[in-house]
């Protein structure tokens, strides 16, 4: 699993943000999804998912009091009305350490704390919440063929 610094572009997305458990967001990236084809708005990039909690340990304590700071986004190419739940927005790019990880999303964790390993290696800091972007779909591969791009916010 190589790590590298990449700048990344703003981009325009329609997303949903709420707070509640991690699980959730295999319901909520559908939702996102479909609102976007029954409209016919032009989908630009695989789904995304916003990681705001700064460490594991305010992940685990936000999920178990039903309290994460869950944020999931789809790209799109350009601005279009949301409905107050699904809003239309622009996510913020910057320069990011990326990592690709490959397997079951469960199995996440252990490439998250590479990437923090490697930051702290690197003296870089993380700044702002991470992301991930999901490269194929968990209902057309198996779990250990799945791909997802991760991504730290950095100084």
């Amino acid at each position: 699993m190589e790590i590298g610094i990449v700048e990344v572009q703003p981009q325009m997305v329609l997303g949903i943000r709420k707070k509640g458990k991690y699980e959730e967001i295999r319901m909520m990236l559908p939702e996102v999804w479909q609102f976007a084809v029954e409209r016919g708005i032009q989908i630009e990039g695989p789904p995304i998912f916003v990681f705001h909690e700064m460490t594991d340990a305010a992940a685990k304590t936000a999920d178990a009091e039903v309290n994460a700071d869950i944020e999931v986004a789809v790209p799109v190419s350009g601005k279009v009305e949301g409905t107050g739940e699904i809003e239309c927005y622009e996510l913020p790019g910057g320069k990011m350490a990326k990592i690709i990880h490959r397997g079951p999303y469960q199995e996440l964790e252990f490439t998250y704390e590479k990437l923090l390993a490697w930051l702290e290696q690197s003296g870089k800091r993380l700044v702002g919440p991470t992301r991930e972007v999901y490269l194929n779909d968990p209902r057309k591969v198996p779990p250990e063929e799945l791909l997802t791009e991760m991504y730290a916010l950095i100084e």
